[in-house]
């Protein structure tokens, strides 16, 4: 008796438990930055020689916003393996992002905008606020949407990706706003 075969492909596998992983990853990190903004001091024998680092990060920021940009096009115009190249380099951007930032703020601790500068303060605060919820968000769902990608789970990669896209960008370029505040408080 002969054999039937059919070339339908594997049915892929569930995505809830990378999914998970990811999400708990995210937590851990995201506890890690709170405790070491919050509650490790600084060390500041060491933070006096890396004072670029601030402006370091909002370069990141800026350069990460950039690539998502591109990428935003790339996709829209169907340029997809030059797409995928601008997301890689937006995250790319974004990761050295966040180990510049650990490291900032493990040396240099929390920069506090000056409060006898209020000239741009009631728009800061607000900014500064959203940047932040916002990033704690970001990080998993740009995590998970790399992750469908990559998986080869495209249509749901496209469903995800419609909210990734302004949310990473919306943190990147607040990132840079919150820095130029900053630096425009101090003069």
């Amino acid at each position: 008796m002969p054999t039937i075969t059919t070339n339908s492909p594997r049915p892929k596998k569930s995505v809830s438990a990378p999914v998970t992983a990811i999400v708990g990853v995210s937590v851990v990190a995201t506890l890690f930055l709170f405790w070491l903004i919050y509650v490790h001091p600084a060390s500041d024998a060491a933070g006096l020689h890396y004072t670029f680092l601030p402006n370091l990060i909002a370069l990141l920021n800026g350069l990460a916003a950039v690539a998502l940009l591109f990428g935003y096009y790339f996709v829209r115009t169907h340029r997809i393996a030059a797409h995928r190249r601008a997301m890689f380099t937006a995250f790319a951007f974004s990761s050295l992002f966040l180990v510049c930032y650990i490291a900032n703020h493990a040396l240099h601790g929390d920069t506090l905008y000056p409060i006898h500068n209020g000239t741009y303060y009631h728009a800061y605060l607000p900014i500064l606020i959203s940047h932040i919820i916002l990033a704690t968000v970001a990080l998993p769902v740009v995590l998970i949407t790399f992750f469908l990608s990559l998986s080869g789970r495209i249509p749901m990669h496209r469903r995800l990706a419609r909210f990734t896209f302004p949310l990473w960008l919306y943190v990147s370029v607040t990132g840079v706003v919150v820095r130029a505040m900053l630096v425009a408080a101090f003069r």
